[in-house]
């Protein structure tokens, strides 16, 4: 019972000295009413939010902030360009311009490289899509050096007119086969 009644009276003092700062201790821009706060207020509230929390791990900062895994040059074979590039990716985003022959519609273009993509993910290649044009669509890698094993693959496919990463253009070897396993939508 002591102990409860002690630790109610701590509890009070502790309440009673946490103070909230005068209005002549705060700076001029935490007097403003917060609906009249600029983007730089904001700025500086949240640097004061965060400036006692811990540092993110390395796994969960956002890419940019994060450091780049090691690479030894001596094992690469710097006569090959592609390798060369393909390690360098590793880790990064990175992403691939994918262009469908034969001027297909959108709903065609959207069920060939849906097709693609999955194939891509069922080798265990990570790949999101977005179309961007009736017959294009853009594959984003979360890894980029996964990128160069997928074009080779897509360069095999019928229907495919060009495939673009890292300023190169590699054609399809097969862009007037058309493609009997997809159906035309209409």
């Amino acid at each position: 019972m002591r102990k409860a009644v002690l630790f109610i009276v701590l509890l009070c003092v502790a309440i009673n000295s946490a103070k909230k700062a005068s209005d002549e201790e705060k700076p001029a821009w935490a007097k403003k009413d917060i609906r009249d706060y600029s983007d730089a207020d904001l700025e500086r509230l949240f640097d004061q939010w965060e400036e006692d929390e811990e540092p993110l791990p390395e796994d969960e900062l956002p890419e940019h902030l994060r450091k780049p895994p090691a690479l030894d040059l001596t094992k690469l074979d710097m006569s090959k360009p592609e390798s060369v590039l393909q390690a360098t990716k590793k880790g990064q985003t990175l992403m691939m311009f994918v262009s469908v022959a034969n001027k297909p519609s959108k709903a065609r273009t959207e069920e060939i490289t849906k097709i693609w993509q999955t194939s891509l993910w069922s080798n265990h290649i990570q790949v999101e899509r977005y179309l961007v044009d009736d017959d294009r669509a853009i594959f984003m890698f979360k890894d980029g050096s996964q990128a160069w094993t997928a074009k080779e693959f897509l360069v095999e496919q019928e229907e495919l007119k060009e495939v673009q990463l890292e300023s190169q253009t590699y054609p399809g070897k097969k862009p007037d086969v058309k493609n009997k396993s997809v159906r035309d939508e209409l």
